[in-house]
C-alpha cells in the first residue's frame, strides 16, 4: 500500500496535544511510522514535500521529517506535468499552491492514500485520490472489513 504524508501529518507529533483531536492524530501518526518500519505500507514523497520541510523554522522538526522521508520508496520530481496539474487543482479545486502540488505529485505516483491533518484540503479536493486524516487511515486499514 502506497501512502503520502503531507507536512501537517509529519509535524503532528510536535503539536500541542492538549486538544483531544491533535492527541489522537499524533498517536495515529506514530502508528503509521510503525507501519512504515514494518514495511506494511510504503512511503512516497515529492520534491514539493522536501521543499516545504526545508522551510520549517524549527530544526528538530525539519530533521525529524527529513529522516522519515529517507524511507520513501520514490520521490516525485516537480516536472511540467506536475506543475500544470498543480495549477489546475489550485484554480479548480481552490487548493493552496503547495497543497495542489502535494496532490498532483501523489496522483502522479498513484498512491493509495494521501494522509493530511488539513480538513480544508480533504473537503476541497474532488479528484479520484483518497485523502484522509491519520486517524481515519488507521481505522480504515485496521478494520476487519477493509477492502
Amino acid at each position: 500500500m502506497k501512502i503520502y504524508l503531507d507536512t501537517s501529518t509529519l509535524n503532528r507529533i510536535f503539536d500541542d496535544q492538549s486538544q483531544i483531536r491533535i492527541a489522537l492524530e499524533a498517536k495515529a501518526v506514530q502508528s503509521i511510522l510503525l507501519l512504515l518500519e514494518s514495511h506494511t505500507v510504503d512511503l512516497y514523497s515529492s520534491e514539493a514535500l522536501t521543499y516545504e520541510i526545508s522551510r520549517n523554522p524549527y530544526p528538530e522538526r525539519q530533521t525529524f521529517c527529513t529522516q522519515v522521508l529517507q524511507a520513501a520508496q520514490h520521490t516525485q520530481a516537480l516536472n511540467p506535468t506536475i506543475l500544470e496539474r498543480g495549477q489546475f487543482l489550485e484554480t479548480h479545486h481552490n487548493l493552496g499552491a503547495i497543497d495542489a502540488l502535494h496532490v498532483a505529485c501523489a496522483e502522479q505516483m498513484g498512491v493509495d492514500y494521501l494522509i493530511t491533518c488539513d480538513d480544508r484540503l480533504i473537503k476541497r479536493y474532488l479528484g479520484s485520490l483518497t485523502l484522509c486524516n491519520p486517524v481515519q487511515f488507521i481505522l480504515t486499514i485496521t478494520s476487519p472489513h477493509q477492502p
